[in-house]
């Protein structure tokens, strides 16, 4: 019995002695939870963070590629080719020669003898001459059935953004949607790829490789700049003459795409300039016009007045209101 007694004592007190070591455990606990509210409470900020040691990355450059280097490498010896300094410096263009429109690439023209005169960048003007009656098909010159006067049966002149149109009847304000067109086709021309899109910095070069364009062998450059546009000049892999430019764009009301290119051909020097003599476009894959060059001459001595024009009437406001 009495050893019993002196089991359940130290039984009673080991649980006893557990009990107190728990209660201790448990105010250290607290102790240190009040302490870390404390802390927050004090508003002080935690330790700074160790600073990242990475450095943020480059941006990409694009043209720093084979594929890129290759392009420009196409492009500078087509302009060597062309004439060089010669071909990017030249200040103004004349030519003569017969112009074809066509109707899915069908025409029933004769030829209609023109003149045509550029002044680089933003000028220009197009006269047809002495005909009885012209019909010209829209996308060409968009004008039709004008009868004889004077020398010029029709004049285009574009100057800046603006277009003009004259006739026997007076000088018109070209039609927007005509403008319009003649506005995209002009970035896009192969001058002002030559002088303008090759030096932007914005512009990535994309070498597209060998294919066959109007029955040669050409290399083709894409550009594509920072209005997420593009063309594409294809370069005949022999003579280095260019042989096509194509450009595609969205309608804004139809939404849908189309595809303008121009093709050149029967190139001859003209002033240390080697120079299309034959002149192609389509639209879709069909052909819409065709200009034969029978001279051309450059800086030449053209009068401002050549390229000014000023309205004189609005061909949609009735005859009897005219005044």
């Amino acid at each position: 019995m009495e050893h019993a007694c002196i089991r359940r004592y130290q039984t009673a007190k080991i649980v006893l002695h557990a009990s107190n070591s728990n209660r201790l455990m448990n105010r250290f606990a607290l102790l240190l939870l009040l302490a870390g509210l404390a802390f927050g409470q004090a508003g002080e900020a935690p330790p700074p963070r160790a600073p990242l040691t990475g450095k943020p990355s480059a941006p990409v450059n694009l043209n720093d590629s084979d594929n890129a280097r290759k392009a420009r490498a196409v492009l500078d010896e087509t302009i060597l080719t062309l004439g060089g300094d010669w071909y990017l410096t030249y200040q103004n263009k004349e030519e003569t020669g017969r112009y074809y429109p066509l109707y899915h690439g069908r025409t029933d023209s004769t030829g209609i003898p023109y003149n045509y005169y550029i002044e680089y960048p933003d000028k220009d003007r197009f006269e047809i001459i002495h005909m009885k009656d012209v019909h010209v098909l829209p996308g060409a010159i968009d004008i039709g059935d004008v009868k004889v006067k004077n020398k010029f049966d029709l004049i285009l002149i574009h100057n800046g953004n603006k277009g003009y149109e004259i006739t026997y009847k007076g000088t018109a304000a070209q039609e927007t949607e005509d403008l319009q067109n003649y506005l995209r086709r002009r970035p896009h021309s192969l001058e002002w790829v030559f002088r303008k899109w090759i030096r932007d910095p914005k512009v990535a070069w994309f070498y597209e490789g060998q294919s066959v364009v109007d029955g040669k062998e050409c290399e083709g450059v894409t550009l594509l700049n920072s209005q997420n546009d593009s063309v594409s000049v294809f370069v005949d892999l022999n003579t280095h003459y260019p042989v096509k430019i194509s450009y595609s764009w969205r309608d804004p009301k139809d939404k849908q795409k189309n595809v303008e290119d121009e093709v050149y051909d029967n190139y001859k020097l003209v002033q240390g300039i080697w120079t299309a003599h034959s002149i192609t476009r389509y639209y879709n894959g069909e052909t819409s016009q065709q200009r034969f060059v029978a001279t051309a001459a450059y800086n030449q001595k053209l009068p401002e007045s050549m390229f000014e024009a000023a309205v004189t009437y609005d061909p949609k406001t009735p005859l009897k209101k005219r005044k």
